[in-house]
């Protein structure tokens, strides 16, 4: 005579797993966009973006660090002509009441910024405490970049970011 096996229900492997499904969310949960970390494809820059504060008229901040050492700041802001986000990076600009000549002599690379979700969307670079997208499209940064005089004659394109930056982490 063979035993029947036993099936029980609601034992604890069902419980194990109620409890894996109720905190997948949890561990998925979505990166704020002030606390999203990007890299490039080659690694030769990180995007670190940061709580912008109670500013008016800037809506995003960040730092690009580059692999040769040199970090550049970064804000986002909306253009009145086109709403639209615009994005600067800029190299040790000075601090306090500056010039809009100061400003535009230590500002490496302007533009619009866009993002694209996992679904392939491409819109515009979401504001702080809203999900980060996948990914971060900088038009021309690559190409600016190399063309700014605080790099010299010899850059090596290898050591100088794309265009395009993807999600890696969220900062805690």
């Amino acid at each position: 005579m063979t035993a029947k096996p036993v099936v029980r229900r609601g034992g604890p492997l069902l419980g194990l797993a109620a409890l894996l499904l109720a905190a997948a969310p949890a561990a998925h949960a979505a990166c704020p966009m002030e606390l999203s970390v990007y890299g490039d494809a080659t690694d030769a820059a990180g995007l670190d973006f940061r709580p912008t504060g109670e500013s008016m008229v800037v809506t995003n901040t960040f730092r690009m660090n580059l692999r040769i050492g040199v970090q550049l700041d970064g804000i986002v802001m909306w253009s009145e002509e086109t709403p639209r986000p615009y994005a600067s990076l800029m190299y040790q600009c000075p601090e306090g009441d500056v010039t809009g000549d100061e400003i535009a002599e230590c500002t490496l690379w302007e533009g619009p910024v866009y993002a694209a979700g996992e679904d392939g969307k491409v819109g515009t670079i979401p504001a702080e405490r809203t999900p980060a997208p996948q990914t971060l499209i900088f038009p021309d940064l690559g190409p600016t970049l190399r063309q700014a005089s605080i790099f010299g004659e010899d850059v090596d394109d290898a050591r100088l970011p794309g265009d395009i930056f993807t999600l890696k982490g969220c900062q805690e």
